[in-house]
């Protein structure tokens, strides 16, 4: 799996706080469980004005053609709240975005993320402004994203974020919670043999 270091795209901004799962994917689409194959389904309420998915709503952004093939998602506070649902990262991931910048997310979402390498930026609310205004300006607006030096740059503007480095670790190498658990696994052995009598070790 190639190394997540850089990533260069285009920014959408979605002017909402509060986006929910169930907004980002209906439940009625949560039907599959092979991550392909859900973009077609993102926010599909709001890009659709009818439940065939006929009728596209032209005031909705993702259905301006401007924004085709955008890979950065720019919003506001509490993306991916409501439920933990997996499938909202799942169809983020297969329509395209492949960063999501917001003022914060809610836990579940943020894991489900870090599991499936979708990178999360989270920066304080006059930083978002001020995305916002650039986009407001210009509508092509492109972002380059340095994960080791943890810069957004934006029309020759920088803008720096904090990562832990268990995130920064998990989007470089595209580890989940297992793999950071095996990443442990000698260690782990050892501490068992010492401490558990009749200890199995298992390979």
């Amino acid at each position: 799996m190639n190394k997540f270091i850089k990533h260069h795209g285009k920014i959408l901004p979605l002017q909402s706080s509060n986006i929910d799962t169930d907004i980002i994917i209906p439940k009625q689409f949560l039907q599959k469980i092979n991550k392909i194959g859900f973009g077609k389904y993102l926010f599909y309420n709001w890009r659709f004005l009818d439940s065939e998915g006929k009728i596209k709503n032209k005031d909705f952004i993702l259905n301006n053609k401007i924004y085709d093939n955008s890979s950065i998602l720019l919003t506001r506070k509490n993306f991916g709240c409501g439920s933990s649902r997996e499938h909202a990262v799942w169809a983020l991931i297969d329509y395209g975005f492949k960063v999501i910048i917001a003022n914060s997310f809610s836990d579940i979402f943020f894991n489900n993320s870090l599991n499936n390498r979708l990178l999360l930026i989270s920066l304080p609310e006059k930083k978002i402004d001020i995305i916002f205004n650039i986009t407001k300006k210009q509508k092509k607006v492109f972002g380059y994203i340095d994960l080791l030096k943890q810069e957004l740059t934006i029309e020759k503007k920088i803008i720096t974020f904090n990562m832990s480095e268990a995130q920064k670790k998990s989007v470089i190498y595209g580890l989940d919670q297992i793999d950071d658990t095996m990443y442990y696994k000698k260690k782990i052995s050892t501490y068992e043999e010492n401490n558990y009598p009749g200890y199995i070790k298992y390979s």
